[in-house]
Order: structure tokens, then C-alpha cells, then sequence
């Protein structure tokens, strides 16, 4: 008749078992749920993959304004206050090292300029002893010059590291404070690829800060001393030429350099996309080559790739081109400029200044003032030239902002508003402009995020009127309520996408709230064991103990005998001898097999003896009689257990059932365990 395997059997079952037609009607009601599910499930995940790509485009189509402007230097001194917090602060001690060695090296210039014009008098006027000496001084200045050099590369270096080091504390410090490194990828679309941020984009930012300290003040240092002995040398309307100069390019050139920061950000994003999906690649190396999706995944790499190389080739066409103009007005015509303004005295005939000087005072006071103007018009020019790094120094601080907020929202609890629909039928349940048509005292109250309490309650779980949401906003359960006391276990069945995971994922405080009051204990006294355990960077005692530390363990008095007990009580006795014991450090996903990861996690549940644990497929790879064991185990230590799974045999290890549906209902009942046994065996 066209039906599977699953589905005849099914049925039969259905049919001996007197459900019938009904029984039967509903099953399949229950199947297309699930089917929705799977199609919701996979659009979310299309959606995520092309999160980056649609962001980039609403980007560019709302052309957020990132530029050098007053919201700029808002933010940048928001960040300057976390990179220097005081001025007691090492940071601030190496800005004033940077500053004295950019002083000491321009003095240092205008020594040597002054220095070089005295030797090569001395070789015109063939003066043998002046020359001598001038070379001395040139060759006794070598030492301290070089100093100053290294010592300005040095302050420069560890002024960015510290910057870093500061930025990096601090952002670390939102981002691991309480659950908002999971909240941040998993309840809110803002930020994509937060490893780029906090990795690549704050190492860019702080260089660039320590780059820009240096790129502007030392220009501004020489302009200020060249003009002031420029103007004793050709005047005053020298140097303010000069400098008129430098304010009319510099508007000029800022205007064309207006796109660079908001390509620099979406740059910057293209760039953390290429990286997620290659690391996703070596994430899930194993599950991509048994289904040999080499071809799929290689044209995923390929388009994240071709949508990078695009914006950098574009990004670098348009720097080439600004480059261009920058050279010829920062550079070329900068150094034409300063041509004529220092030419102006010399060519003037009636110029009381040179009327009684000789051809080589006019000469040597010509080399002095000319390579003075020429060092003020570098000067101009490194200083047009660092408005460049101040745009992209724009974009990268942008997206640290940007970071800073959202991990600072998210962590308050304040996400994305979302669109609520109900699982099975659609109807929007709440969200942005959402008004309640229910009304009267037995109608449900509206869904808003973050409307419910959670009471501080021990050994008991109780849930009144929770709805069961999840970050996609879809309502799997309206309310739900139940209470479980210390000692009873419960088995939670229901079909795939029905809400058993997303009830643990509320009941840990990973998902918000959105109603309703949950009353529980202290978070250190649930416990989690999901199917693919957890496994650290450490030791394999570490395996044992996480979360806690080994520092931790030894205050309590814990010894490495209590940890092997724990070990043999899930039938892993052997692993310490076998693996080099227990500070023998390996990559244990590799190391172990499937059933000794399930048992590691086991044995660190009975480490950490909470009072509620929830198992969730937890022992799918654990033989029958060392799961009975185990369950035996947990109960003999007092821990009560919220348990899915599908497995017949564990019924009898539990008190209560709390099945859903699929379609928003569910049951929570005592399970009768002469029926459990009668129906599964003993």
C-alpha cells in the first residue's frame, strides 16, 4: 500500500493496542508535526549559513554612515578609557616613553639637518679641521640616535600589546559572564563569528591605535618646531602657508577616503564568514566524509570565498586609487608647495636679509631652510596620509562597539524581538505589535520575553504555566506545569522537535522566559549529561572534576583514589593505567570511544553528586547492564533524574512520565510500573 516499514508497524501496533482509526489519525497528525519541525529546523540552519551574506547586503543597502565624525570620537574615547585607565596605568607610562622618544627623535632630525649643513660648509670652504669635527659629532651621535629608534619601535610594540591585553580582559570578562558566550550565538543574530572579534578585529584595533599615537603626534610635533625655526629663517608666511596647505588637502582627502570605514567593516565580516565555515569544516570533518559532502562543502568554502576575494579585490582597487591622489597631494604636491615657499625669499632681490650676504651664506642658509621645509612637508604629508589609517580606524572601532553592546544587552537579558508563532498551526502568539485577543481570567496570559520568575527552591522543580519557546520563536507548549519532588525520577518522552530539550534549555537559564514561574534550585545543583559528553583541554583527571579544578579538589582533601572509585563504579577501573594515568594529558574525544565518553560523564555526575540531573540520551552507547547500573547508582547518591530517552528498559528506574505530543500538548502522570514491566519487560 505505499506505507514503510515504520509506518506498518505502527499501525499494527496501534490497531491490536485498540486505538484504531483515532489512535492511527493522531499518529500521523503527530508525523506531520515533526515534518514541520525538520523543515523549520533546516530553514533556520539555511538561515544562519547565509546570516553573514544577508547582513553584508543590508549593510551596504542602508550604507550605515563610518566615518571620522563626532559618533566616532564618541566611541573611540569610550575604548581609550579601558585601554588607559588611569594615568598611574602602565599604558599611560608607556605613552609618555612613546612621547619622549618622538621629541628626542625630531630634535634629533633637526640636529643632524643642522649638523649635515655645518660638514658640508666645512668641505666647500675646505675647511679640514671644522670638518673633522663636525664628522665627530656625526659619528658620536650614532649611539644615541639608535636609542631613541629602538626605544620608540619597543614603546610602540608593547603599547599595542596592552592595548590588546586591556580589550581583550575586558571583552572576555562580558562574554564568559554567566551564559553569555551561549546566549550571544544561539539567542541573537547581531553578531556573527564572535571568535573574529574578539581574536583578529581587537589585535587590528589596538595596532592601530598604537600606530595612529605615533602617526599623528609626530608629525604634529614636527610641524610645530620646523615652523618655528622656519619662520626665523624665510618668515612667517612660510610655515602658515604650509600649513594652510595641509588643512586644505586634508579636508580634500578625508571627503575621498570616506568608504574605506565602511568597507573596512564589511570586510571585516566577510572575513570572520571564510573563517567559520573552514572551521566548520574541521569541526565536522567526520560527520561530512561518511556522507561524502566533499563536492557540497568544497562549493560552501568556494562561495564564501568568491564573495571575500570580490570585496578585497574591490577594496584594494579603490585604496589604489585613492593611493594615487594621496601621493600626489600628500607627497609631490606638498614638496612643490614647499619649493616656492622657501624659494620666495631668495628669488626677492630686495630681500634686506641676503643684500651683504655672500654666495655661500645664501647657499648654506638655502640648504638649511630647504631641508627644514622639506622634513615639515613629510611631516604634512605622514600626517594627510594617517587621516587613511584614522578611516579604517573608524571601522575597526565600530565593531568592537558593536560587540561591547550587544554582549552587554544580551547578558542583561535583552535580545532581537521575535515573531511568536504557535508549532503546529502558525497563529502568531506574540512579538513586536502583537495584541492579545484572549481575554478573561481563564485565558493565558500574552508571551513577553523575559515576564518569568524563577524562585530559588530546594530539592524541587516546579513549573506553573511555563511556556516553551525557542530562539527561532517558535511556541512548542502554551503552559506547561508540573512539579517533581527530591527522589522521584522522571522519563521524558515525546517525539523529535516536541520541546524536551528546550525544557532543560529553559530550566538551565540558557533560554529567556517568556511567562510563567519556575521554581528550583541553585544552579550548582543541577547537573547536565547530554548524548556526545563534553571533554576538556586537560588531564584525565580534569575529565573527571569539570567544571572544578584540580586546585580546587585538592582543598577539599579529594584524592585520586575517591576519582578512580568513581571510575570503576561505570566499569572504566582501567582507563588510568591504560591511558598513562591520571595527569596524562591527550585529545580524549579521539582517545576514547563512544560508551567510555557516555560513562566518563557518568562518573562525573556521581563526582559531583547534585540534587537534580538531567540525562539526555545520555547512555544510548552503554550496554543494558551497566546503564541498570548506573541508574542504580544515581539513586543509591540521592541524585533524581530527569531522563529522555527511548529506551523501554529505563522505565522502571522512573516514577513520573511527562510526554508531549508534538502538537503543543503534553502529559505529566505516575507510571504504573506493573504496566511498565507487563508492556516492556522486566
Amino acid at each position: 500500500m505505499g506505507l514503510t516499514v515504520t509506518q506498518r508497524r505502527v499501525a499494527i501496533a496501534l490497531v491490536v493496542g485498540g486505538g484504531g482509526t483515532v489512535a492511527y489519525q493522531r499518529w500521523m497528525a503527530s508525523r506531520a508535526a515533526r515534518d514541520r519541525a525538520r523543515v523549520r529546523s533546516l530553514g533556520s540552519k539555511i538561515a544562519s549559513q547565509e546570516c553573514f551574506s544577508k547582513q553584508v547586503e543590508a549593510a551596504k543597502k542602508k550604507k550605515e554612515r563610518v566615518a571620522v565624525d563626532a559618533r566616532f570620537v564618541k566611541r573611540i574615547r569610550v575604548l581609550l578609557k579601558i585601554l588607559i585607565p588611569g594615568v598611574l596605568s602602565p599604558e599611560a607610562g608607556y605613552l609618555g616613553l612613546v612621547a619622549g622618544m618622538l621629541v628626542a627623535r625630531t630634535y634629533s632630525d633637526i640636529w643632524h639637518i643642522n649638523n649635515g649643513t655645518s660638514i658640508e660648509r666645512a668641505i666647500i670652504s675646505r675647511d679640514r679641521a671644522g670638518f673633522v669635527r663636525y664628522l665627530t659629532h656625526f659619528l658620536m651621535s650614532m649611539p644615541p640616535i639608535a636609542l631613541v629608534n629602538n626605544l620608540l619601535k619597543y614603546g610602540l610594540y608593547e603599547l599595542a600589546i596592552r592595548f590588546r591585553a586591556r580589550l581583550t580582559k575586558h571583552l572576555m570578562q562580558q562574554y564568559m559572564q554567566g551564559f553569555t558566550y551561549y546566549k550571544v550565538s544561539n539567542m541573537d543574530n547581531r553578531i556573527q563569528n564572535v571568535d573574529q572579534l574578539l581574536t583578529t578585529d581587537i589585535e587590528k584595533f589596538s595596532q592601530s591605535v598604537a600606530d595612529l599615537y605615533s602617526n599623528l603626534s609626530k608629525p604634529i610635533l614636527d610641524i610645530s618646531l620646523y615652523a618655528y625655526y622656519l619662520a626665523s629663517q624665510i618668515g612667517g608666511m612660510g610655515p602658515v602657508k604650509m600649513i594652510g596647505y595641509l588643512v586644505g588637502s586634508g579636508i580634500f582627502l578625508t571627503w575621498m577616503r570616506r568608504p574605506v570605514g565602511r568597507q573596512t567593516v564589511t570586510e571585516q565580516a566577510l572575513e570572520g564568514e571564510y573563517r567559520f565555515v573552514n572551521s566548520r569544516l574541521i569541526q565536522f570533518a567526520e560527520e561530512i566524509a561518511f556522507y561524502g559532502g566533499n563536492a557540497f562543502e568544497e562549493a560552501t568554502v568556494r562561495d564564501t570565498w568568491r564573495r571575500l576575494e570580490k570585496q578585497l579585490r574591490w577594496s584594494q582597487q579603490f585604496r589604489a586609487s585613492i593611493g594615487i591622489i594621496d601621493t600626489v597631494v600628500a607627497k609631490y604636491l606638498a614638496m612643490a608647495v614647499g619649493y616656492w615657499v622657501v624659494s620666495t625669499p631668495f628669488l626677492n632681490v630686495d630681500e634686506p636679509r641676503f643684500l651683504e650676504a655672500t654666495r655661500e651664506e645664501m647657499m648654506e642658509d638655502y640648504y638649511r631652510s630647504g631641508r627644514m621645509l622639506l622634513k615639515m612637508a613629510e611631516a604634512i604629508g605622514r600626517l594627510v596620509l594617517a587621516g587613511r589609517e584614522l578611516t579604517r580606524l573608524a571601522g575597526f572601532t565600530a565593531r568592537v562597539t558593536e560587540l561591547r553592546k550587544v554582549l552587554s544587552e544580551v547578558s542583561a537579558g535583552k535580545y532581537q524581538e521575535l515573531v511568536l508563532r504557535d508549532v503546529v498551526s502558525g497563529k502568531v502568539l506574540g512579538g513586536p505589535g502583537f495584541v492579545s485577543e484572549a481575554q478573561g481570567p481563564g485565558a493565558p496570559p500574552p508571551l513577553k520575553l523575559n515576564s518569568g520568575r524563577i524562585v530559588e527552591l530546594d530539592r524541587k522543580i516546579k513549573f506553573d504555566r511555563v511556556p516553551v519557546v525557542t530562539p527561532t520563536g517558535d511556541v512548542l507548549v502554551r503552559e506547561l506545569s508540573f512539579e517533581v519532588k527530591s527522589g522521584l525520577n522522571v522519563l521524558v518522552a515525546g517525539p523529535n522537535g516536541c520541546g524536551k530539550s528546550s525544557l532543560f534549555r529553559i530550566l538551565g537559564e540558557l533560554w529567556p522566559m517568556y511567562g510563567g514561574t519556575i521554581s528550583k534550585p541553585a544552579q550548582s545543583k543541577l547537573f547536565y549529561v547530554p548524548q556526545k559528553p563534553y571533554l576538556a583541554l586537560g588531564t584525565l583527571r580534569d575529565q573527571i572534576i569539570y567544571p572544578s579544578t584540580h586546585a580546587e579538589v585538592k582543598r577539599k582533601g579529594i584524592s585520586d583514589a575517591r576519582i578512580q572509585d568513581y571510575l570503576a563504579q561505570v566499569h572504566l577501573d582501567y582507563l588510568s593505567e591504560r591511558d598513562g594515568g591520571f595527569d596524562a594529558v591527550q585529545d580524549w574525544a579521539d582517545v576514547l570511544s563512544g560508551g567510555e565518553k557516555q560513562r566518563v560523564a557518568m562518573a562525573r555526575l556521581f563526582f559531583h553528586r547534585p540534587q537534580f540531573a538531567i540525562l539526555d540520551e545520555c547512555t544510548s552507547a552503554v550496554s543494558v547492564d551497566v546503564e541498570g547500573f548506573m541508574y542504580a547508582k544515581a539513586r543509591e547518591l540521592g541524585i533524581t533524574l530527569f531522563t529522555v530517552s527511548h529506551r523501554k528498559t529505563l522505565w522502571k528506574f522512573h516514577e513520573y512520565v511527562l510526554a508531549f505530543d508534538g502538537r503543543g500538548g503534553y502529559k505529566f502522570d505516575m507510571i504504573d510500573q506493573n504496566d511498565a514491566q507487563s508492556h516492556f519487560g522486566s
